[in-house]
């Protein structure tokens, strides 16, 4: 286990370095990430000002969900996108094989070696925007509604890499996969708004086919002392079958892989 944090701070320490070599260029793309969170927020200010709730949430309830929304999306640029991008791009060309012959599992280095670093701008500043709502609503979540958002944050985590590596497994069986990418971000775009906006089947879509309301709805929800624990319990157990399918499924789709040399 120590050897693998070991190579994540080797990989990452590299990215940064290579991004680093144009500094004008990471921070304007810094600045433009955090723009793009001040331009949601202006938008839901926009909707309060002719209503008072959303889908029975109020401003600030909105807002943490918001920043949670804005947090998984720097998560998934900075950690997962440039994986897949990369991997598509070799399996396409053949050149997977050198990741196959490394001395370290492949799964393991397919989904972590690259990092963009600047996209790490939305994570620290969907964290902010969710404490300055919980400080505008005067709310001090307990140990117990942390420990919770904790583990639903845990559990997000879990339900995104997955998604990731499901989509990665597709390019060993698809020439360009890029559009299930974008399939999936226009799902993920519901998660800016609580999920009792939606109701009937795409309520249940979003809960438990593509899993949206898991990464952001319910870890605001156990902030805010509004998480059934059924919720949770849900969760945890949907984060592990689908860690364990998804790994069954990376291991078929390696088998699948012609390489360059085949």
């Amino acid at each position: 286990m120590f050897k693998y944090f070991k190579l994540l701070g080797i990989f990452w320490k590299f990215s940064v370095l290579r991004e680093l070599e144009y500094r004008a260029n990471f921070l304007t793309n810094a600045f433009m990430s955090v723009f793009w969170l001040f331009w949601g927020i202006i938008g839901t200010t926009i909707f309060f000002a002719h209503s008072d709730t959303l889908g029975g949430w109020t401003y600030e309830q909105v807002l943490v969900v918001l920043g949670l929304y804005t947090m998984f999306l720097g998560i998934m640029e900075a950690f997962f996108r440039p994986n897949i991008t990369e991997m598509i791009e070799q399996v396409r060309v053949g050149t997977f094989d050198f990741v196959l012959v490394k001395p370290v599992n492949a799964q393991f280095y397919a989904s972590f070696h690259s990092l963009t670093m600047w996209r790490l701008a939305d994570v620290v500043a969907g964290a902010g925007l969710i404490l300055y709502a919980l400080r505008a609503m005067g709310l001090t979540p307990t140990p117990m509604q942390w420990l919770a958002f904790a583990l639903l944050l845990a559990v997000a985590l879990i339900l995104v890499y997955c998604i990731w590596l499901g989509m990665m497994t597709m390019s060993f069986w698809f020439v360009k996969i890029d559009n299930f990418a974008e399939l999936f971000y226009a799902f993920y775009e519901t998660g800016r708004f609580p999920i009792s906006v939606y109701s009937g089947l795409l309520r249940a879509f979003l809960t438990f086919v593509i899993p949206i309301a898991f990464i952001t709805t319910f870890p605001a929800s156990a902030l805010m002392a509004l998480l059934d624990p059924m919720e949770l319990l849900i969760g945890l157990g949907l984060a592990f079958l689908l860690l364990g399918f998804t790994n069954r499924l990376w291991r078929f789709a390696v088998r699948s892989y012609a390489s360059a040399s085949s």
